[in-house]
């Protein structure tokens, strides 16, 4: 809001993470999420923004929320009454779309978290921009890379959960896409049962092998496990010696913390001395959902809701992020255009779109759902 025409222009935000409670642990306790996840990013992209805007007499506050499912709509409600408009949510696919028709007209929803296809499909709305890539987008970059090097016959095992079923299809898809087969298909049965045990290493030494033997000639075994039940333990584990893709071992994702191409260990430096920890997906996204606001503002010299909401899904709006090109906004579903890497452990592997896909308008249109295909019907 405007105080005054010599005055500032301020600009308030606000992170509405919706943590689920008693959530099973992760497999591996290196994977047990900070308290500040997508808070940290938030705050070095409101940082950033500041620097900027102090030039322009703009001031930028970002307020963080925790909620959990059932307050989720609550807080979304008073950062609304409170003159919020700028909201970034991380949070499930279903509750994201509950928040996004809860602030309607009346705030810019920006999902920082799900990647589910359904929001960008029958679950798209007009008020709802995302930053974290979609499976689509994701199974593509991984795709681009195994076809290009010739790993083309895929052995797919996938979770048992519908989450995992949604994102098995986006790697079928991507398959079908750029010419890979899946020369077979099985379901890994979650039976419940301790995650963690002092006998767990040679419970999985013994049914991953088993679990993995039998199958059709392949180059490489692809895992759709968003559940995270039995992905980690695929690597050194299944019956033919075969590289491991997917939810394990190489991965495809929007940030990794040994990127360092583009000006990234600027960021990654910045981010470890703020936060001390290393940035994670959630991060990066929190971090790019407010450096759009900030970009939008200096551009538009003190724009509103609807002319910041216009001018992001423009022609006129890029945002640079570290990735080697600038990244914008598709028009059609609302998703923001970026390069996936590819990483295993301590290495970005490679970086999608591969160079050898090409595309009639830009080559980050190779990565997700492109315009022809849209089912997004704002």
């Amino acid at each position: 809001m405007a105080t005054g025409a010599a005055a500032e222009t301020e600009y308030r935000a606000a992170v509405l993470r919706v943590d689920v409670p008693n959530r099973p642990l992760p497999i591996s306790r290196l994977d047990e999420p900070p308290a500040d996840l997508g808070f940290a990013g938030a705050a070095l992209g409101t940082a950033d923004n500041a620097t900027t805007g102090s030039f322009m007499k703009q001031k930028f506050a970002t307020e963080t929320v925790v909620a959990t499912p059932e307050t989720a709509e609550a807080e979304m409600r008073k950062l609304i009454d409170a003159g919020v408009w700028w909201i970034v949510t991380m949070a499930d696919a279903d509750t994201t779309v509950r928040l996004a028709d809860m602030a309607g007209d009346k705030a810019m929803v920006i999902n920082a978290a799900a990647t589910d296809d359904m929001l960008r499909a029958e679950g798209c709305r007009a008020n709802l921009l995302h930053v974290a890539p979609s499976d689509a987008m994701l199974a593509d970059a991984l795709a681009q890379y195994l076809v290009w090097k010739k790993w083309d016959d895929w052995f797919l095992i996938e979770g048992s959960h519908p989450e995992d079923k949604a994102l098995a299809e986006a790697y079928k898809r991507a398959g079908t896409k750029f010419g890979a087969t899946i020369v077979e298909e099985r379901v890994f049965e979650d039976t419940g049962g301790a995650r963690r045990s002092d006998s767990g290493t040679v419970q999985v030494q013994g049914q991953m092998p088993a679990f993995t033997q039998r199958a059709p000639e392949h180059d490489v075994v692809v895992a759709a496990d968003r559940s995270d039940v039995f992905a980690v333990h695929l690597p050194y584990h299944t019956w033919e010696p075969r590289p491991v893709v997917g939810s394990a071992g190489l991965t495809p994702s929007s940030w990794h913390p040994s990127h360092e191409a583009w000006g990234a260990t600027q960021f990654q430096t910045r981010f470890e001395k703020q936060a001390g920890r290393f940035a994670q997906d959630e991060d990066y996204q929190a971090w790019m959902a407010m450096r759009v606001l900030g970009e939008a503002a200096t551009r538009t010299k003190g724009g509103d809701f609807a002319t910041i909401h216009d001018f992001v899904l423009s022609d006129q709006f890029d945002l640079a992020a570290f990735k080697g090109q600038k990244l914008t906004f598709r028009d059609w579903d609302g998703q923001l255009r970026q390069p996936i890497l590819l990483a295993y452990d301590k290495v970005v592997v490679s970086v999608s779109p591969q160079a050898e896909f090409l595309h009639q308008t830009s080559q980050l249109d190779t990565l997700g759902i492109d315009r022809p295909e849209t089912q997004c019907k704002k």
